[in-house]
């Protein structure tokens, strides 16, 4: 088993980094799947329980100059491996003006994911910042557990306001309330709501449009049948959703959401190679 990747292009180090901090953000553990053309940042908090979960997947092709690994088997040519992100987003923070960044899989003591980082030196030798970022290697028997989640039977599909906008909105209202009502409809209109028994607070999106679906079938989704007006809600923790808004590093070309009345709302946020699923389970 073994994993090693390499980073020249400074644009393509921001970016990288920018993604490690938002997954920072969102998880204190998650496991890193590697595959020979991806990387996946995964958590499965049992979503029945009440907690999130989350998939980040990334192309390597558009992020590294080398990546080369061989799995746990020709069969099974992949890697599992848990880690804390919040390791990973320090050792990039040491990153900023490097000429070079090397991370690859070593065992140290314990298994590592060692992140050498090579400085710009006046000298003609470079420095180089190394970092060992302890990690547990996942087993076969396990890797079930960590499968993609399915996009779920929703109601309404809408695509969101500027995440800017909606994080300020969300923050004013957490002083309020610990759970936010979102609803949304499939005539692109959203409302944030704040329902208490002293205060009432609803904030009004409109002309958000609502993505196409397809399903794999080809067929609409079922949601055409549906009244437009009528409007899909799920009432979740509101500080699990300013934690997806306020940790947002990547810029997404595309925000969307997916709600299913009363159970889940599956954020869906797009920049070109990145991908990430939010899911946050509604409240009773």
């Amino acid at each position: 088993m073994r994993f090693r990747a390499k980073i020249v292009d400074v644009a393509c180090l921001n970016h990288f980094t920018r993604v490690i901090n938002t997954i920072a953000k969102l998880a204190k553990t998650c496991t890193l799947r590697l595959t020979v053309d991806k990387l996946y940042f995964i958590l499965t908090d049992k979503v029945a329980n009440g907690g999130v979960s989350m998939w980040c997947e990334l192309s390597q092709g558009n992020f590294f100059d080398e990546f080369q690994m061989e799995g746990v088997a020709a069969e099974h040519n992949e890697i599992y491996l848990e880690l804390t992100p919040e390791n990973l987003s320090r050792a990039l923070k040491t990153a900023q003006n490097a000429k070079t960044v090397k991370i690859k899989l070593t065992n140290k003591h314990c298994p590592c994911l060692t992140v050498a980082v090579e400085l710009p030196s006046l000298s003609s030798s470079s420095r180089i910042v190394t970092h060992d970022i302890p990690v547990g290697v996942i087993p076969r028997r396990l890797w079930n557990d960590f499968r993609e989640p399915s996009v779920p039977d929703f109601d309404v599909s809408i695509y969101l306001p500027v995440l800017k906008t909606m994080k300020s909105v969300v923050e004013r209202m957490k002083n309020l309330s610990n759970c936010i009502v979102l609803e949304a409809n499939l005539n692109g209109e959203m409302n944030l709501k704040i329902e208490t028994d002293l205060v009432s607070v609803t904030t009004h999106f409109k002309g958000l449009g609502n993505p196409p679906w397809v399903s794999e079938d080809g067929s609409q989704n079922s949601t055409q049948d549906r009244d437009p007006e009528s409007m899909a809600e799920a009432r979740i923790d509101i500080r699990k959703l300013l934690q997806l808004l306020a940790g947002q590093q990547v810029n997404p070309t595309k925000a969307l959401c997916n709600i299913v009345s009363k159970r889940i709302v599956h954020f869906i946020l797009l920049h070109e190679e990145v991908s990430l699923q939010y899911f946050i389970p509604a409240l009773a």
